[in-house]
């Protein structure tokens, strides 16, 4: 008798919404409007309207592969049908990494902010934890652990009504700032004081990626999705649309609400000056009140979005098990509660790992925002290749103009991950190579049951290749590297090495796509019949 349970369909439309919004909106929104000022001054708002555009792109794509595949941790799945397993332990080692590692980023946010109420919970002149400090944030680990480790309906209940709450606070700060707008302060050095250049950084290195990077939750519990096909790709769109809308404005409210006098010498010191940007622009407002509800925010938001995480993270450990690159003991779901419990422990211990104080924190925020661009930048190609070996897919939602948005999402994904800076891509994509040599390296206990070792090598080499290139561009160009490639030709190189990358990877995935016949995951009927043209 089987002990293996199956994922239970229980979350909804307004759950998904909630749980994408909500792993969007966390600490990003309380540290990064003051990194975006300094580095791009008024121009920051554009920084937020790409960003936004571009994460809708591969939102589009994923709404097309979470319509069409809805499997737990199909991030790191849909690569595996697609190109074989090799493809998908590459995805899954630089996913999980960024994954864990963001429950305990959002839970240092919460007690870097809970320390203006309680001081001994941080280091003097120091942002790392005392020993009171890392012990909270050890609880409230504790306590993501348990809510994702009993039931499904139990995390997403909790996350709504944590949602609701983080909407409120932003909403409040916004309409309170504007009303204290000074329209001067948009033309202080002109709008663009760094040009392209500082939009750039400040979509990479000012927090503006790492703050909408919670697209893929709501792809990672599609099989848990009442009518997937239809509640994935709105959920998908709103959440993307709602955060962009809620972040440009905050912008704006943060720009205009600074005293003018305090900008006399531009931008550049806003990032000093207000560390903690809309906490610290109320105090020198003197609201005393909008303090304490940003404070209260500022805690409970990054918590919020590190529960979402701690669920999404055992989706993919799951996913990344049963692609067979991962130990088989991960793959596994507790049939009363429909947990993947193995899987959870794995995320639990993980979190807890990260939160053990690491030099130059900043640092790897910035590694995790560029590995999950990358992991998200495989959907448009994984999208591709099955439109080729995997026509007849039945797609309820068929993204029209794949031809052009399939390649673009990819190319504005790439200029991403090159903005985040040598340093960053250097070790990233240098060990996403390592990976690769140590997966040839245990050839003889790699799967090789549905898919041959020659074709999984020949339909991976795609990405050696684009790795390779994108760390040659990266030592040469502007963000952190000799300076030898000026603008523009360092993105027109950019641009043509990614769109070699992604027709060569749509052309050389597997003569036909391999889906699991996964008796973990459970379906509803699709009805709708693919699009033509």
């Amino acid at each position: 008798m089987t002990t293996q349970g199956k994922f239970k369909k229980q979350l909804s439309l307004s759950d998904l919404t909630f749980i994408g919004f909500g792993a969007i909106f966390g600490s990003g929104w309380l540290f990064s409007a003051s990194h975006v000022s300094a580095l791009a001054g008024p121009s920051g708002i554009l920084s937020w309207i790409i960003g936004g555009f571009a994460i809708l792109l591969l939102g589009l794509v994923y709404c097309e592969l979470g319509a069409a595949i809805p499997r737990a941790g199909g991030v790191v799945r849909y690569p595996v049908y697609s190109h074989g397993p090799l493809l998908g332990y590459l995805i899954g080692f630089i996913t999980l990494i960024a994954y864990s590692s963001l429950i305990a980023i959002e839970v240092e946010a919460a007690r870097q902010y809970a320390a203006a109420w309680w001081p001994s919970l941080t280091q003097a002149g120091s942002s790392l934890p005392t020993m009171t400090g890392w012990l909270v944030q050890f609880g409230l680990l504790c306590v993501f652990f348990l809510l994702n480790y009993w039931s499904v309906k139990t995390f997403a209940k909790t996350n709504t009504i944590v949602t609701i709450f983080k909407f409120f606070v932003p909403a409040l700060t916004i309409i309170v700032l504007l009303t204290q707008m000074k329209s001067g302060n948009f033309s202080i050095q002109g709008f663009a004081p760094s040009g392209f250049f500082g939009i750039e950084s400040a979509i990479s290195t000012g927090g503006v990626i790492f703050a909408y990077l919670g697209l893929t939750p709501i792809v990672s519990v599609a099989s848990e999705a009442k009518n997937p096909q239809r509640t994935i790709p709105i959920a998908l769109i709103l959440s993307v649309v709602l955060s962009t809308i809620v972040y440009v404005l905050l912008q704006i409210a943060f720009l205009g609400s600074i005293p003018t006098d305090m900008l006399a010498n531009g931008w550049s010191g806003v990032g000093k000056d207000f560390s903690l940007p809309f906490k610290d622009i109320a105090a020198v407002l003197g609201l005393g009140w909008l303090v304490f509800f940003i404070v209260s925010d500022a805690i409970i938001s990054p918590s919020g979005t590190g529960n979402i995480y701690m669920s999404t993270t055992p989706r993919i450990v799951y996913g990344w098990a049963r692609s067979g690159t991962l130990f088989k003991v991960f793959g596994k779901v507790d049939k009363k509660s429909g947990i993947p419990r193995p899987a959870v422990w794995l995320s639990f211990i993980l979190s807890v790992f990260w939160t053990l104080p690491f030099p130059s924190w900043e640092s790897l925020i910035s590694v995790v925002s560029a590995a999950l661009v990358l992991s998200y930048a495989i959907a448009p190609i994984a999208a591709a290749t099955f439109r080729r070996n995997a026509p007849d897919l039945p797609r309820p939602f068929y993204l029209k103009g794949m031809v052009i948005l399939g390649p673009l999402s990819f190319i504005i994904a790439s200029f991403i991950v090159y903005w985040s800076g040598w340093k960053t891509i250097s070790w990233l994509l240098g060990s996403q190579i390592v990976m690769f040599v140590i997966y040839l390296f245990f050839k003889k206990w790699v799967p090789t049951e549905k898919v041959s070792f020659a074709q999984q090598i020949k339909s991976s080499l795609w990405l050696v290749f684009y790795y390779a290139s994108m760390i040659v561009i990266s030592y040469f160009g502007l963000f952190g590297g000799t300076e030898s490639v000026k603008h523009p030709w360092d993105l027109i190189i950019v641009g043509c090495v990614s769109l070699i990358t992604y027709y060569w990877a749509s052309h050389t995935g597997l003569p036909k796509a391999i889906f699991d016949d996964d008796d973990v995951d459970t379906y509803e009927p699709i009805q709708a019949k693919p699009n033509v043209g």
